[in-house]
């Protein structure tokens, strides 16, 4: 019994590799390659399933996210395998800084503190909804903790409002209200 049933696995898989007929042919179309000099972000693919820079790209509500992605150069970064859990502000949030916040905050000189302050949003793991209970705190990657809140089913992060949370396929995107900014260094 013990000799046969080696023997029958590898019996089934010659035959799940090979179709028999010998006369069916699988044509696969390989997807675009990526311009040289370009990263994951560059792949052409309509068909797949959307990561999370992919479903913000597509969000009217999050281009000056997507701005700040660019200049910080994080694109391909966060449109990488993860997993990640992004706290994406909306325009709106972006809106309620101080005026001139954001234009300086997207020019070359500030991309390190444009970087810490992206870095403040993003988890490396995904933290779905139902895992964000009151009180918990997370390391986020730039090395600062966030803290949720939980009361009656509304969340909120460093109190900001998640308004939706939307699965990507290298993580999750929790849409909230306010920009995060990180603790001053000390």
């Amino acid at each position: 019994m013990r000799i046969l049933l080696p023997v029958f696995i590898l019996a089934l898989c010659i035959v799940a590799c090979n179709n028999g007929s010998g006369d069916q042919q699988t044509t696969a179309t390989p997807a675009e390659p990526a311009a040289a000099g370009t990263g994951q972000s560059a792949v052409k693919d309509d068909v797949s399933q959307k990561d999370v820079v992919k479903i913000a790209e597509a969000s009217k509500d999050h281009t000056t996210l997507v701005a700040a992605l660019k200049a910080a150069d994080y694109v391909d970064v966060l449109s990488n395998a993860g997993p990640f859990t992004v706290f994406a502000p909306t325009n709106a949030a972006f809106d309620k800084l101080p005026a001139g916040t954001v234009d300086g905050l997207l020019k070359p000189e500030s991309k390190d503190a444009l970087r810490n302050i992206l870095e403040y949003h993003v988890y490396v793991g995904v933290l779905k909804p139902e895992m964000l209970t009151d009180g918990l705190s997370f390391g986020q990657v730039n090395g600062d903790n966030i803290t949720i809140g939980n009361k009656d089913g509304k969340i909120t992060v460093n109190g900001a409002n998640v308004i939706a949370s939307i699965p990507a396929t290298n993580g999750i995107i929790h849409v909230i209200d306010a920009v995060l900014l990180p603790p001053a260094k000390k």
